[in-house]
């Protein structure tokens, strides 16, 4: 096979290693800041909760502080009924204490609602607590792991960039050229091969006598159809595979 062939092969291999590398290192933020908004949300649902749970007590408190100050006014009634001089006047204070021991009971009815409420806000804020102390822990391992991640690629993808560069040295100017004309016009891909006579890429048949000059890839073609740089790899027969020193298998042509 003619070097250059070998070279723009080589060359579109590693440029679509390092698309894949650039598509993960960039995914890898937005994957944690996704992850972040939700445990974000999480923990605003949980600030709710506690600031129900507050109010609640709060509210509680002061239902719970009001029924003494209603029994004193209670008490200070019926002292004062000993001195009624009338019977109406018997009857205001009368009234009155039974309207104390009216919001008495209501008092009384909303602490036993307010305890109810209690109950399932306080479950649901210790439970929203074990489960955002876990998700915060697997947060940050994947952030953790989302680093490891992206030194590993980006440390793979300064290794491509120096083979990159030496492969681009090694390979004729011109065909360097045609390689990058048809990359950046196809999508980031160049060069294709030929199977069975088609196109790999665009899925045209390429003439039988051009398929021929394709095969002995002793120069650079493209295809008629998507103007990609094409190559041949002949498919190995059984022969060959059953030969292979030390029973070593022998890959087929991709």
């Amino acid at each position: 096979m003619l070097l250059d062939l070998k070279l723009v092969i080589r060359l579109q291999e590693i440029d679509n290693r390092l698309a894949e590398l650039a598509r993960e290192i960039a995914s890898l933020p937005k994957h944690i800041g996704e992850i972040e908004k939700k445990l974000g949300a999480h923990e605003r649902k949980l600030d709710a909760d506690r600031a129900a749970q507050a109010a609640n007590q709060k509210e509680r408190k002061k239902c719970e502080a009001d029924i003494p100050v209603q029994d004193l006014k209670i008490s200070k009634l019926k002292d004062q009924m000993l001195t009624a001089k009338t019977n109406e006047q018997y009857g205001a204070f009368q009234h009155e204490i039974e309207f104390c021991q009216q919001e008495i009971r209501k008092l009384e009815d909303r602490i036993l609602g307010l305890m109810a409420e209690s109950e399932p806000l306080e479950k649901n804020v210790k439970a929203a607590e074990v489960a955002l102390k876990e998700e915060k822990a697997q947060v940050e391992a994947e952030k953790a792991l989302a680093r490891e991640r992206t030194a590993v690629d980006q440390k793979a993808a300064g290794e491509l960039q120096t083979e990159r560069a030496s492969t681009v040295k090694e390979t004729t100017p011109a065909t360097y050229q045609q390689y990058e004309r048809v990359r950046k016009g196809r999508k980031g891909v160049a060069v294709a091969e030929v199977v069975e006579g088609r196109c790999t890429v665009c899925y045209m048949v390429l003439r039988p006598q051009y398929f021929q000059d394709v095969k002995r890839t002793d120069s650079i073609l493209f295809c008629e159809s998507c103007q990609r740089i094409l190559y041949y790899n002949p498919p190995q027969s059984f022969d060959d595979l059953a030969g292979a020193p030390d029973g070593t298998r022998v890959e087929m042509g991709e």
